[in-house]
């Protein structure tokens, strides 16, 4: 049980990770600043970067926490953050998003009307190329069904998230062995264990474009994912339905690999996803008629 929530009494920490990322880091802490209710503390994790962040941003910003560590990767900082941070609350943020200014008070005020809630996020404003964009539909995320169809695409947005400290406890942090993906696996772990509330309304800006984002750097991105859903598979906490629900994923996203390592010549790799898809079809059931004709 979480203790009951009021606007006035949340203690809030803010955690970015950063990478090379001054000039993008800047406009979100001003973000952050801006908000209507006040986080408690902000900590910037400097994830080794060799531009200058902390020496060309500290003086502009100095109630800022300014953490840095050998680079490791955006899981290992966003890590150091969560460990550092005093609040009970800990509200996520990458250093190239951005919040609307009332993004926290919104969140704070939907949590306060759910006193077992201990994780909320909103919906989203994409910026591509200082133009804004519509979203794919199939990105919706809205509570229905969200962990079946996040299997398929990671739908949560880190930078929208607030989540109460005791979920990491029981759930872990971000998996650091994961190159990307690290967010599809950390939701996937969270909606297997609690709920998530959602502000209906773009409380958080999303600027994408720029050559530096990990999803465009990494191909077959679904290797990572399959590690995900692997572990998913081994929690005590999934369901017979949610099993199948993995399982079928994992066929899916096999194959896709699997073709796409033949067509690459890469036959062992190949294989090896095929002899993967096997073993999954082998725990799938066959459906059950439905009566029509």
């Amino acid at each position: 049980m979480v203790a009951p929530l009021r606007s006035d009494n949340a203690v809030i920490s803010v955690v970015i990770p950063s990478y090379n990322r001054k000039n993008f880091l800047r406009k979100a802490l001003e973000s952050v600043l801006d908000q209507t209710l006040q986080a408690h503390e902000i900590l910037v994790v400097d994830d080794g970067s060799n531009d200058h962040t902390i020496t060309d941003l500290s003086s502009d910003f100095p109630t800022v926490t300014w953490l840095r560590q050998e680079n490791a990767g955006v899981s290992a900082a966003r890590n150091h953050g969560i460990r550092k941070a005093s609040g009970e609350w800990i509200a996520l943020l990458d250093s190239d998003d951005q919040w609307h200014k009332e993004k926290l008070e919104a969140q704070l005020r939907l949590l306060s009307t759910e006193p077992n809630s201990r994780a909320c996020h909103t919906e989203e404003k994409w910026i591509r190329n200082q133009n804004q964009v519509n979203p794919p539909n199939y990105l919706d995320k809205s509570p229905r069904q969200l962990f079946k169809r996040s299997l398929r695409h990671c739908l949560i947005c880190s930078s929208s998230c607030i989540l109460h400290r005791s979920l990491f406890d029981e759930i872990g942090l971000f998996d650091e062995s994961l190159p990307v993906c690290e967010d599809y696996d950390f939701w996937l772990r969270l909606l297997l264990h609690t709920s998530i509330k959602w502000v209906d309304q773009p409380l958080t800006l999303k600027f994408g474009g720029h050559a530096d984002q990990l999803s465009t750097t990494h191909w077959g991105m679904d290797r990572y994912r399959i590690q995900a859903m692997e572990k998913v598979l081994a929690s005590e906490k999934i369901s017979e339905e949610q099993t199948q629900w993995v399982l079928e994923t994992l066929v899916q996203k096999c194959q896709v690999l699997e073709q796409g390592f033949a067509k690459r010549n890469k036959l062992n790799e190949a294989r090896l996803y095929s002899n993967k898809r096997r073993e999954f079809e082998k725990g799938l059931k066959p459906l059950q008629p439905t009566g029509l004709p």
